[in-house]
């Protein structure tokens, strides 16, 4: 059965791109990003076609935003008025990784958030952690606002170093049966060192 995983995070710039570059190799999976609101020039999609193998299927943005701010923000300054009907899965019969943009309440317009994304799309969630003040109040935020909306946790992501005070507290929080990845520090950026930690996630937990 074709996993079709959404990843999201506690916020912006927590590595939600590698890690879905790191499963979308892992997996051999195509990848989506729905909107993109800024850095067209350089954006998640080419990121993620940059370290993932040439056969990787990068599909095509629903929304291109030129500002690089709140996705509500970037469209309005565009006259653009996002609808949670405007998304929909790309038609693919492999893996399919889609990435969010920033965290779960990030808005898309006046009342709906990427939250709503998800929900809307049924997909279950990557949910990624990294370490820094105040990532536990983040973390388990997010943790509870997912389980308010009945939206499954398929894998839950410690993205770098966690000390143990904080590791423990997010495990306490975390129901038993989700399946955690601990991926290291990646201290320089390049194809073949993600893909050799995709290798390691694919024999490892896939």
């Amino acid at each position: 059965m074709n996993k079709k995983l959404f990843v999201t995070g506690i916020g912006t710039g927590i590595g939600k791109t590698i890690v879905s570059a790191i499963l979308t190799e892992a997996l051999q999976a195509d990848y989506w990003k729905p909107v993109q609101s800024g850095d067209l020039d350089r954006s998640d999609s080419e990121l993620v076609k940059s370290l993932t193998s040439e056969n990787i299927i990068i599909h095509q943005e629903r929304y291109q935003l030129q500002l690089a701010a709140s996705p509500h923000q970037s469209a309005k300054k565009e006259n653009i008025e996002i609808k949670l009907t405007d998304f929909s899965l790309p038609v693919t019969s492999n893996h399919l990784i889609v990435e969010g943009a920033g965290g779960l309440f990030v808005p898309l317009n006046e009342k709906e958030f990427m939250l709503d994304v998800i929900q809307h799309l049924n997909l279950p969630v990557v949910a990624v952690s990294t370490n820094y003040l105040g990532c536990i109040n983040h973390t388990l935020l997010s943790i509870e606002a997912l389980k308010n909306r009945g939206i499954l946790i398929d894998l839950f992501v410690f993205n770098g170093e966690f000390d143990e005070d904080t590791h423990q507290i997010i495990l306490k929080h975390l129901p038993e049966d989700i399946e955690k990845i601990y991926l290291p520090k990646i201290d320089l950026l390049t194809k073949e060192n993600l893909q050799k930690i995709a290798v390691t996630i694919r024999k490892k937990y896939i």
